[in-house]
């Protein structure tokens, strides 16, 4: 599933930096401040340590994007440091800002399925009535609107590099309609958890509360029976996500001229820190921990799929 956006966002990266490599010409208006670029890059780059370690000690393997996500956006900070150095340079100009502005789309994936594999644990009859769409369904939907979203982004990214002013402002239109169609498409998405949560509240309360009987230790890796610990943290990572999206929004409709676009302290206040908070919460939240646990047989209810009948629920996706 996986496979398609990964291969867009490493090959549009490598391609556009490749094609713009001949030359020193951009017209940046902000050179990057080393110090918040050097937090930002230890922050990532801790963090996606921890994740590759979990995901080799723990799994499964449809978290894979979560600690590619979180490196390819470490590399983001460390071409932005370069750029400091050589703040006309084209190249270097187009890598950090595509994987600075792409790298989170890995983030998006990540609860897109997420939610399908979580709704699943709790049978057929909980999903039928409580998902707006099927659990099935929800990841093939999202990823490949992001997909497509992704590619719009990737385009107008590397045109706002350019040292021509009409290719900027159209580069900046074109990022913008991407921008708005991810963040139409996340909005209907993060509304399908809220109307889940709710739903389970009202219709299933044995579910809702059901707590499970372990205690939670963040850096175990046995079974976690408390999905509301998990349904929680997709919740604030689907808010952290929202803050960036409406903050990208913004910057790209005032324009690379834009006050925010002209001072840095808004990139890290509402794009790098809510999604650093947000995707590091799964470090002691990994969400595999939450979905071993057969709840709804425990619970009298309808046979819970078992994890080799969700990959292959995800293989046909």
């Amino acid at each position: 599933m996986f496979s398609p956006l990964l291969s867009v966002l490493f090959f549009s990266t490598f391609f556009l930096s490749v094609l713009a490599k001949d030359g020193d010409k951009s017209n940046a208006l902000l050179v990057p401040a080393v110090v918040p670029a050097l937090v930002g890059l230890a922050l990532y780059a801790f963090s996606g340590i921890f994740h590759w370690l979990q995901l080799f000690r723990i799994g499964q393997r449809f978290m894979l994007p979560l600690p590619i996500g979180m490196t390819t956006m470490a590399a983001g900070f460390a071409v932005r440091i370069l750029v400091h150095s050589s703040p006309t340079s084209l190249g270097l100009n187009i890598a950090t800002t595509l994987l600075i502005l792409l790298s989170p789309c890995l983030f998006l994936a990540i609860d897109y399925v997420i939610l399908g594999r979580l709704t699943s644990v709790f049978g057929p009859e909980v999903s039928k009535q409580c998902m707006l769409i099927a659990p099935t369904r929800i990841a093939k939907i999202f990823v490949w609107s992001d997909v497509g979203t992704f590619l719009i982004q990737a385009i107008g990214g590397s045109m706002t590099t350019s040292s021509n002013i009409d290719t900027i402002h159209l580069g900046n239109k074109i990022v913008l309609v991407g921008l708005a169609l991810q963040l139409v498409s996340f909005g209907l998405f993060t509304t399908l958890i809220i109307v889940f949560g709710f739903r389970v509240r009202s219709r299933f309360p044995q579910v809702w509360n059901a707590t499970g009987s372990e205690g939670f230790s963040p850096f175990a890796s046995s079974a976690l029976g408390d999905w509301h610990i998990l349904y929680y943290t997709l919740c604030l990572s689907c808010l952290a996500i929202l803050i960036r999206s409406i903050y990208r929004l913004t910057e790209f409709i005032q324009g690379y001229t834009g006050y925010i676009s002209r001072h840095e302290a808004f990139f890290y206040l509402f794009d790098a820190l809510p999604l650093w908070i947000a995707m590091t919460l799964y470090c002691v939240v990994w969400p595999p921990r939450f979905l071993k646990v057969n709840r709804a047989e425990a619970m009298g209810m309808s046979k819970v799929p078992q994890e080799s009948d969700v990959d292959l629920v995800e293989n046909r996706v």
